[in-house]
C-alpha cells in the first residue's frame, strides 16, 4: 500500500521510499537499467561530520513534511525558500538521511554558474595530452581507437543526479537566486524531460559500434557508469531540492513546474526544540533566556539561528558563574556567525 507520508521528519531512516506509488503519468521515466543507490544507509547521506549532524538534528514543521511529501509523490524539485538561517540546505540531508537516499549530490550556484557545470565537465586539453604523450611513447599505433573520452569527462551533480537509479538520489541546488539569469529557463526542460545528451560521447558513438557504452566518472567519487551512446535518462526521479534566500523573482514557467515551500524564522517553541536537538536536551536555564533574546533580536532580519547555538555553546563550555552566561551570550551573539550565508540546523 503507498504511505503518505513517506518522509516523516523524525530521526528514523526506513525504507518507506520503496513504498511510493507510480508517478502521474506525466512524470513517469523510463531510464535504464537500473544502477544501484551508493551506500544507502543513512550514515552517508552527508560526506562530512557538520553536515551529518545538520541532517541528524533537523526539525522540519508539519507544512515542510507536507510539502516535501508533494514533491516525492509529485517527482517535482522542491523551491526552499526563506530568510538565512532558517534550514533550508538542511532539508535535503534530514530528507535522504530519513529516506536513506544515499549521499547528497550538491551543487553551489554561483553569478557564473551555467546548465552544462550541473551536467557534466570535460576536458579537452588533458585529452590533447594524453594523446601527446601517447604517441611520444609510441603506445598509441594506427588502430587504436581515436577516443579515450570518457577518461576526461566527469559528470556533475544535476548530471548523476538523473542517471537510472533504482531509487532516487538527492541533490541540493544551493542559492539559486545568486545564478544568472538564464539559468532557471535553463533547468527547465532538463527537470522536465529528466533527461540530456553529452554531445562529446554522441559523436563518438558511431551507429556500427558493437559497444556504445562509454564508462564516465560521477561527481563525488571515481565510480564510473556506464553512459550509452552518450544519453542520460533517469529512471527514479531525484529528491530536488532548489534554494533561495528571496534575492530575486523567478520565471512563472519555472514556479510552474516547482512544489514551493517558504519557510519562516522558527518561533519559541521550535527554537527551543532546534536547541535540544543539536545538544541533546542538556542545556540549562540559560538557553531559554538566550532564547528570548534571540527572538527580540532576530526580528529585525540581522540574526541567524546558527548565532544563537554558537552563542549557547559558548555559554554551556564556559566556567563564568551562571548569572553571567546569558548576558555575555548575548553580547556575542552578532559576532558569532554570518547571517548573510547561514544555513545552520
Amino acid at each position: 500500500m503507498p504511505l503518505w507520508p513517506v518522509y516523516t521528519g523524525t530521526k528514523e531512516p526506513h525504507d518507506g521510499i520503496t513504498e511510493l506509488p507510480a508517478p502521474p503519468p506525466w512524470r513517469a521515466f523510463d531510464g535504464g537499467p537500473g544502477l544501484d543507490t551508493p551506500a544507502d544507509d543513512a550514515d552517508t547521506a552527508a560526506t562530512s561530520p557538520d553536515r551529518a549532524h545538520r541532517a541528524a538534528t533537523y526539525r522540519a514543521t508539519a507544512q515542510t513534511v507536507q510539502l516535501v511529501n508533494a514533491a516525492l509523490y509529485l517527482r517535482r524539485p522542491l523551491l526552499v525558500t526563506g530568510p538565512p538561517g532558517t534550514g533550508k540546505s538542511s532539508l535535503a540531508y534530514a530528507v535522504a538521511r530519513e529516506l536513506k537516499l544515499g549521499p547528497v549530490l550538491r551543487w553551489n550556484v554561483t553569478s557564473r554558474s551555467t546548465l552544462h557545470d550541473g551536467l557534466y565537465q570535460y576536458d579537452p586539453l588533458s585529452r590533447l595530452y594524453a594523446a601527446r604523450q601517447a604517441a611520444a611513447t609510441g603506445t598509441r599505433g594506427s588502430t587504436a581507437p581515436e577516443s579515450g573520452i570518457e577518461d576526461h569527462l566527469r559528470l556533475g551533480p544535476l548530471g548523476t543526479a538523473l542517471l537510472p537509479y533504482a531509487r532516487p538520489r538527492a541533490l541540493l541546488i544551493d542559492e539559486i537566486d545568486k545564478s544568472d539569469l538564464d539559468l532557471p529557463n535553463d533547468l527547465l526542460n532538463v527537470l522536465e524531460e529528466g533527461q540530456y545528451e553529452i554531445p562529446e560521447l554522441v559523436r563518438s558513438s558511431g551507429p556500427g559500434d558493437e559497444d556504445p557504452k562509454a564508462m564516465v566518472m560521477v561527481d563525488g567519487t571515481h565510480e564510473r557508469v556506464p553512459v550509452a551512446r552518450g544519453r542520460v535518462r533517469c529512471r527514479a526521479f531525484p529528491f530536488v531540492v532548489l534554494t533561495s534566500n528571496g534575492e530575486r523573482e523567478f520565471p512563472p514557467a519555472f514556479l510552474r513546474r516547482c512544489v514551493t515551500l517558504r519557510l519562516r524564522r522558527p518561533d519559541d517553541s521550535h527554537l527551543a526544540d532546534i536547541v535540544r536537538a543539536h545538544f541533546d536536551g542538556e542545556p540549562g536555564g540559560y538557553a531559554q533566556d538566550l532564547i528570548d533574546r534571540f527572538l527580540s533580536r532576530a526580528s529585525g532580519g540581522d540574526l541567524a539561528t546558527d548565532q544563537l547555538l554558537n552563542a549557547i555553546y559558548l555559554a554551556r563550555s564556559s566556567d563564568l558563574p551562571a548569572d553571567s552566561l546569558a548576558e555575555l551570550a548575548e553580547q556575542l551573539m552578532p559576532y558569532l556567525g554570518e547571517a548573510q550565508r547561514s544555513d545552520a540546523f
